[in-house]
């Protein structure tokens, strides 16, 4: 009877050092954020590269608990506004930062 409490106090400690150590805070996501973050970047930046107006390498794209942050280079205004309403129309993207510059 003993070694059975045991075990379950055991397994209750386990589960709650893996709960607490998967847990997600206001600068560390968990692991299912760190996932469905890589999933909305691939998106994005499939999704950009498939415009044709968009087409170029100089945008890099990168998800933090949904907020994706556009930086880089484009030619020219409308590509900047161009670039944030794609990103905005995936699924599971909850903001946009844009940091991207004109070339000069």
């Amino acid at each position: 009877m003993k070694t059975t409490n045991y075990f379950s106090h055991l397994f209750a400690i386990v589960v709650l050092i893996t709960v607490v150590g998967c847990a997600s805070t206001t600068t560390k996501e968990g692991t299912g954020e760190y996932l469905d973050d890589s999933v909305i970047t691939t998106k994005v930046v499939t999704a950009i590269f498939n415009d044709p107006e968009l087409k170029t390498a100089e945008i890099n794209v990168e998800t933090f608990k949904g907020v994706v942050q556009l930086s880089g280079f484009v030619t020219s205004n409308y590509n900047i506004n161009k670039a944030v309403v794609v990103a905005k129309s995936i699924k599971g993207v909850t903001s946009v930062k844009n940091d991207l510059h004109l070339k000069q």
